[in-house]
């Protein structure tokens, strides 16, 4: 099994909602996706919103998940690590100097140009747009990995 893994800076919304989209739209039988976050609090679980973008676009549950600290172990043992920003890129790549050159942002990888805004606290029409966001590249991603990289 290979890890795609999605770093955002708490793990309560852009990470965990890639997450959920990537392992439900991806259909890839020998990939799965995780996250983390660069400053997540133990026992913090998905926003609110978050977790009622997904359930109501994908019909997953993601309530209770808890936010995961991003490690070395999980940087290690990820076919590609992708964050959400530039300054979260910037900062797992000092971190985890080793693994730079597997560290991207999630639209660098596929070659669009914004980083995916952090929409913590703001209003659900906020949210949909940044699962609107995930989403569009998320499927740019599969097409990638499909494509390009051969994994199905």
């Amino acid at each position: 099994m290979k890890n795609i893994l999605f770093v955002c800076t708490g793990n309560t919304c852009r990470s965990c909602m890639a997450e959920a989209i990537f392992n439900s739209i991806g259909n890839m039988t020998d990939v799965k996706a995780l996250s983390a976050g660069i400053m997540a609090f133990d026992n913090s679980v998905a926003s609110k919103n978050s977790a009622l973008v997904i359930k109501k676009n994908l019909n997953v549950d993601i309530s209770n998940r808890k936010a995961v600290q991003v490690n070395q172990y999980m940087v290690k043992n990820s076919m590609i690590v992708l964050a959400m920003t530039s300054h979260i890129k910037d900062i797992l790549q000092k971190n985890f100097h080793q693994f730079r050159n597997k560290i991207y942002t999630l639209n660098e990888f596929v070659s669009l140009k914004e980083d995916i805004e952090d929409p913590f606290g703001k209003s659900i029409v906020e949210y949909e747009h940044t699962y609107s966001q995930l989403e569009n590249s998320i499927l740019l991603l599969v097409n990638k990995l499909k494509e390009d990289m051969g994994i199905d």
